[in-house]
């Protein structure tokens, strides 16, 4: 493999993670929406903030975001902080019931998967852990890169 098919092997990553989602998504039978697990994962890994910027970064429209908050808010899965540099403006931030409720969610997805990748060997599973954490740390890289302004 080259750099050269770097684009190509990315563009398949990304496409074989949505079929993953939705594997994941029908084998648990959940009717959560996705969007309450994507948003709660946002506040658990870039912290609190606006209701505007939460759908900016969650890619979905400010009405939109307002649903889910209620409905975050109504279970008691998120906080509503005071902006302390805005005194009419509220962050919005993970409760530690809706990290909780995400972590379930997450074992749920890896016991429901479990039976599809149940015949990895050793080396196949030492890799796909080793691909998850080249992912993460690219990830948080390119993250660290956008909350400050510099191109990873």
């Amino acid at each position: 493999m080259t750099q050269h098919e770097l684009p190509t092997v990315l563009g398949d990553l990304v496409f074989v993670t949505h079929r993953l989602t939705r594997l994941a998504a029908a084998v648990t039978g959940s009717t959560e929406s996705p969007a309450v697990w994507r948003t709660l994962g946002v506040l658990r890994d870039l912290g609190p903030m606006r209701l505007g910027e939460l759908a900016r970064v969650s890619r979905v429209t400010q009405p939109t975001m307002t649903k889910i908050v209620n409905a975050l808010d109504e279970r008691g899965w998120i906080r509503r902080i005071a902006d302390s540099s805005d005194a009419r403006a509220w962050l919005i931030s993970a409760d530690q019931r809706g990290l909780a409720a995400l972590d379930a969610w997450r074992a749920e997805l890896g016991r429901a998967l479990a039976p599809t990748f149940a015949d990895l060997d050793d080396t196949e599973l030492d890799t796909l852990a080793d691909a998850v954490e080249i992912v993460r740390a690219r990830l948080e890289r390119a993250g660290d890169a956008a909350s400050t302004g510099v191109v990873a």
